[in-house]
């Protein structure tokens, strides 16, 4: 009965003959010469522009909310959340959003916010941006609740009456 080092060593000599069989074979004449596989991926395709700047909801445009309001406006994840709280004073636009689609961590979230004049004109867009740090600590049950809080430029203060906010990005576990 062959002892425990030979069973070893012929083990080991079967498994790096296989591996030179396995890498020496190929049907290809060329194979060493392949091209490199980012070389053969395509990354433009006719037709479509990549995207460039921060995500918008194009109805911040569209809105005329009326003095002393902040108002909400459509977005592509409004089944997943709900606004609170939404107030506007001389210096932001605050509120909070609450996940309801489950209970996990927020890894990103934009908030998007329109500031209107007294006639109901798109003054200027703000944004809040939340990105989930990994620290390495454990900070307990992922929060469902994100506060948010938008300036409004010192330009603009006295002239800005109305808000519009809407999610352009929500990204969750």
């Amino acid at each position: 009965m062959p002892n425990k080092r030979h069973l070893t060593l012929a083990g080991l000599l079967a498994a790096a003959v296989g591996l030179a069989a396995t890498t020496a074979c190929s049907d290809q004449p060329d194979a060493e010469h392949a091209p490199a596989p980012a070389a053969a991926v395509k990354t433009a395709f006719p037709g479509l522009t990549p995207a460039s700047g921060e995500p918008m909801l194009p109805t911040l445009n569209q809105q005329h909310p009326a003095p002393g309001t902040v108002t909400t406006v459509p977005g592509p994840f409004d089944d997943r959340f709900d606004f609170d709280d939404l107030t506007l004073n001389r210096d932001t636009v605050s509120g909070s959003i609450k996940v309801t689609s489950d209970v996990s961590a927020i890894l990103e979230l934009q908030v998007v916010a329109g500031l209107y004049d007294s006639n109901g004109q798109l003054l200027h867009t703000g944004r809040f941006v939340h990105h989930l740090t990994e620290d390495g600590h454990d900070h307990g049950a992922p929060e469902e609740r994100e506060l948010f809080s938008i300036s409004i430029p010192g330009q603009l203060r006295g002239r800005v009456v109305s808000a519009a906010v809407g999610v352009p990005v929500l990204v969750n576990e």
